[in-house]
């Protein structure tokens, strides 16, 4: 009854994957089948435990599952309401005319897209950096098939980008945290990281002949805008900060930067009837966060029934060094933050090296696939003309970018120890 059971749980997270990838083709949102099966999924576990002690550990594994959905849903929630409220009021589209010329080819801007993105993950988290980059990216009017182009081009970078941090990807930190490898150690994943940023630019920027005229209509900004970009600033900053001294959720320091702004609107009187601040909660994407629960609550179940812990057996298969660099791919379709959690608690015995090119991986691989990383899902919902199957075609220069980045992890690590 329970391999049965296990089976039918396997193939809902099968049939859900195929919904996201067949979207256009079945014309039914992702978010409806993935919530859908990832709901019926934790049912048929409860309706149909094994036995007393089985139901215990389910009721445990929702719990925990609820628990890390909540926490990314506020985080989410606190950060589409201040990137809402910025790009409404221009301030994000102004500070994009300020660093760029008039007159720029596409190449040079799809070149200063990566830095940007890269180098702004580094700061601030995956999500708030897709986020800016995507409105960075709509400013643009550039026709869709370059629109996508720097969509790829972004996800991959801010997926980079914040690997050789602890702040910067809960993986890297999870791997630090295990004593595996040291803060040095991480900052020099930087430079693979950033040599595949740069390895996928330049086969993005092969076609890429013309050039992008800028017209620059700045909005004027009222004072109590600018003070509000302050909070946002603070608030990354101090994310960053209160996480690596204190431990602080970052969703806890977001939403306390989120009040803050509500409180800053209303003492400068900007909280009327014609545009209330609390309104702008109502304008994020609803849908990003009900297909963010649909996908943790399918990854739950399979952490719960074992699946991702069997995908150790890999190392047991073959070396480190192709045991990584898969496991890093199988984090296109499973969330790496789990994926990472069962090689660590598998006790596995690797060099530090290899524990390098696991921590690139992790924190790179899920970009293979839109739906493998929050960045990727996040760009989805802004960009409309992003969708799974427009995002594969891009998968063998991803592909090429991600081997580079982890070969020259796994040769930094050979040359350091």
């Amino acid at each position: 009854m329970t391999e049965l059971l296990h089976t039918c749980l396997i193939a809902l997270a099968f049939l859900a994957l195929l919904g996201v990838v067949f979207e256009e083709v079945i014309h039914i949102n992702k978010a409806k089948v993935t919530l859908f099966l990832g709901t019926v999924s934790w049912l048929l576990m409860f309706i149909f435990p094994e036995n007393d002690a089985a139901l215990l550990r389910i009721e445990e594994g929702l719990s925990e599952s609820i628990s890390e959905i909540a926490e990314l849903w506020l985080f989410l929630v606190a950060a589409m309401t201040f990137v809402a409220y910025l790009n409404k009021k221009g301030l994000i589209q102004n500070l994009i005319y300020l660093f760029l010329p008039a007159r720029i080819s596409e190449r040079m801007l799809l070149v200063l897209t990566g830095l940007f993105c890269f180098i702004f993950s580094s700061i601030a988290d995956n999500i708030t950096a897709t986020l800016v980059s995507a409105a960075l990216i709509l400013s643009l009017n550039l026709e869709a098939k370059k629109t996508l182009r720097f969509a790829a081009l972004v996800v991959f970078s801010v997926n980079s980008g914040g690997v050789a941090l602890i702040t910067g990807d809960v993986t890297t930190l999870m791997i630090f945290l295990s004593g595996h490898v040291g803060v040095l150690q991480l900052l020099y994943l930087s430079l693979p990281a950033l040599l595949g940023v740069i390895t996928l630019t330049l086969m993005l920027s092969y076609g890429l002949k013309g050039e992008v005229l800028i017209e620059k209509k700045m909005t004027p900004i009222r004072r109590v805008d600018l003070v509000i970009g302050m909070i946002f600033l603070s608030t990354i900053l101090l994310t960053i900060v209160f996480n690596a001294l204190f431990h602080v959720p970052p969703m806890l320091t977001f939403l306390a930067g989120m009040s803050l702004m509500f409180l800053v609107a209303r003492s400068y009187d900007d909280d009327d009837n014609e545009d209330p601040i609390m309104d702008y909660i109502r304008v994020i994407e609803f849908e990003t966060l009900l297909f963010f629960l649909g996908i943790l609550l399918l990854v739950g179940m399979l952490k719960e029934i074992g699946v991702l812990e069997s995908l150790v057996n890999l190392y047991e298969m073959m070396p480190p060094v192709m045991a990584n660099y898969l496991m890093g791919v199988l984090s296109a379709g499973i969330d790496n933050v789990p994926l990472t959690a069962a090689v660590l608690k598998s006790g596995i015995n690797m060099s530090t090296q290899d524990w390098m090119g696991l921590t690139y991986a992790v924190g790179v691989g899920g970009s293979l696939l839109i739906i493998g990383s929050a960045a990727g899902i996040v760009m989805m919902s802004k960009i409309g003309a992003l969708t799974f199957g427009r995002y594969v075609r891009f998968i063998l220069p991803l592909l090429i970018a991600y081997t580079v980045g982890y070969a020259g992890s796994w040769v930094l690590g050979h040359w350091m120890f």
